[in-house]
């Protein structure tokens, strides 16, 4: 049997391993992307085109987007006086609009404004121009019928005349529970057809929330007591029954209405109300 002569070294055929495959595809692949003008391109410009991670941003309105509350409850620019809040709003107010604040009839003035800050019932955005955020307890009082009584309009301190139609509404104290603010709300601007002091309100069951008519939205607008300055109304509304009160329309009497403020001088120049003036209403014509 003859045997065949060795073969060359170089003759040899070695199998392709796979992971040589992979190595050498992976490699061509480098060159090719680095030396193709249109990849390069593509990654030159596909930050361009990447997604927000959280779309919905961008269908607010900025102005009247609520701002966190941590950059609220901590403002960087503290306001000794109202002079002092009146040069910190006007460059970044409508020069219009914060010219009618206290002229306009129905408006208040930047009194109004610092004691609602000061006493800790808004809060103010350091914006341009900035946003007002507001807590508001709404209390639908209902009455004979399915009725709900409204506040039509408020005669205020300068011989104003402010329209309304809503329902009893007051802004709510730092920290101060619904159910408190419920009782306070119809002390205030009812106490004075109902008698009573604000514990005797709620130990007599004068005024009854009704069971699960809690509701809590957010509105955003341009406030009507500030022209010009952007709102965030946080609303807390509930259903409240309330005795004693009449049936046909009626006024009631606000004493005043900073008479807990410690700033009595401001107090003094601030638009308060006088009188609230209430009518009952169909529900559906809210």
């Amino acid at each position: 049997m003859s045997s065949q002569p060795p073969q060359p070294p170089h003759l040899h055929k070695k199998p392709t391993s796979f992971p040589d495959v992979i190595f050498t595809a992976f490699s061509l692949f480098v060159i090719f992307s680095s030396s193709n003008p249109t990849t390069s391109l593509l990654r030159k410009f596909t930050p361009l085109v990447s997604f927000p991670l959280n779309p919905r941003r961008f269908l607010r309105i900025p102005t009247m987007s609520n701002p966190s509350s941590s950059n609220l409850r901590n403002p960087i620019h503290h306001f000794p006086n109202p002079q002092s809040l009146s040069d910190w709003l006007r460059p970044r107010m409508p020069s219009d609009s914060f010219a009618a604040w206290g002229v306009k009839p129905g408006t208040k003035n930047v009194s109004n404004l610092w004691l609602e800050l000061s006493e800790g019932e808004t809060l103010l955005a350091d914006s341009t121009p900035p946003v007002r955020t507001v807590e508001v307890m709404v209390v639908k009082v209902i009455g004979k019928d399915n009725k709900v009584l409204v506040e039509s309009h408020q005669e205020l301190s300068d011989g104003a005349v402010r329209h309304r139609c809503r329902p009893l509404s007051e802004k709510m104290k730092p920290g101060e529970t619904v159910e408190d603010a419920v009782f306070r709300a119809v002390k205030e601007e009812l106490g004075s057809v109902l008698g009573g002091s604000f514990g005797e309100l709620r130990e007599n069951g004068i005024v009854k929330i009704l069971p699960n008519s809690y509701s809590k939205k957010v509105e955003e607008r341009v406030s009507a007591s500030y022209p010009g300055l952007p709102a965030c109304y946080v609303l807390h509304t509930v259903e409240a029954a309330v005795d004693g009160l009449p049936e046909e329309e009626f006024c009631t009497e606000e004493t005043d209405e900073y008479g807990d403020s410690s700033e009595r001088m401001v107090a003094d120049g601030a638009v308060s109300c006088k009188k609230h003036y209430w009518k009952w209403v169909d529900a559906d014509s809210l």
